[in-house]
């Protein structure tokens, strides 16, 4: 089964680590999104909860 899109309708790019705030992946990830083989949205799809605790960590420092 191909998993869904992690599009949570938040598109905005941080612009020092150039990951979506809302999904976590890059632009080029969205872009190819529908191209992808199912092992490589796999692979983001793992990545993502990392990318967007660094992204809220981050965040929390910066208050």
């Amino acid at each position: 089964m191909t998993p869904a899109s992690p599009c949570i309708k938040v598109c905005t790019l941080d612009p020092a680590w150039r990951l979506c705030i809302g999904c976590g992946r890059t632009i080029e990830e969205i872009a190819g999104w529908r191209t992808m083989s199912q092992a490589e949205r796999e692979r983001v799809m793992g990545e993502l909860p990392a990318r967007l605790a660094r992204l809220a960590a981050r965040d929390e420092g910066a208050l």
